[in-house]
């Protein structure tokens, strides 16, 4: 394996690391506060509902109810938090490693023998799947591009890779359910306006 193909292998499992760390810490910060941010929800929302007459709609008592049902979803996964947060942190110092590998990689001349960094390369991919909970919460993949993308320090990474916005940084589910959301509110918007030209004719 020659300079470049190395640098790449390294940025590739730099991105799988890397970005297994963050959907483990997003699967954790959905765990420690979506609860707390669903009662605090609902609390304010019963408080305001005895002050101002006509907001506890139908509509709006589903949804906390629907709310409810997320927050027992998400009670399902509380006794592995800590699980979480240790893969999370043990994958995190692996990314580290291999950042520390793609530059001394960097550093040295391409005619340099290779063989001892791949060796260093193959041992953090062996130390790498033992550390991983391959089963992860809801929406923790749209959480995880968020927190790898734009809070992460990833340069090294996109130097080989050249991340694009469109196809990388955005997951497609995402892209998929904005597109499903918005063919509902056009349609949605479409049967409102007709309605109330019917209603203006008569």
């Amino acid at each position: 394996m020659n300079k470049s193909d190395l640098l790449k292998s390294i940025a590739e499992k730099g991105y799988d690391v890397g970005f297994g760390a963050k959907k483990h810490f997003a699967t954790y910060d959905i765990i420690e506060k979506a609860p707390g941010l669903i009662s605090f929800s609902s609390m304010a929302f019963g408080i305001f509902a005895l002050a101002v007459k006509g907001l506890s709609t139908e509509l709006i008592s589903a949804i906390f109810i629907v709310l409810g049902v997320v927050g027992l979803y998400i009670s399902l996964y509380d006794h592995k938090k800590s699980s979480y947060e240790q893969s999370g942190v043990a994958l995190t110092k692996l990314y580290n490693e291999l950042k520390a590998l793609y530059l001394k990689v960097k550093n040295i001349d391409e005619e340099s023998d290779f063989s001892e960094l791949q060796k260093e390369l193959s041992d953090i991919e062996n130390r790498y799947y033992p550390a991983c909970i391959s089963k992860q919460i809801l929406f923790s993949n749209w959480y995880a591009h968020y927190k790898f993308y734009w809070e992460h320090q990833i340069e090294w990474v996109s130097e080989q890779l050249k991340f694009n916005f469109f196809r990388d940084k955005i997951p497609l589910s995402l892209w998929l359910t904005i597109l499903v959301v918005s063919i509902g509110l056009v349609f949605s918007i479409s049967d409102i306006t007709t309605l109330i030209c019917g209603m203006a004719k008569k």
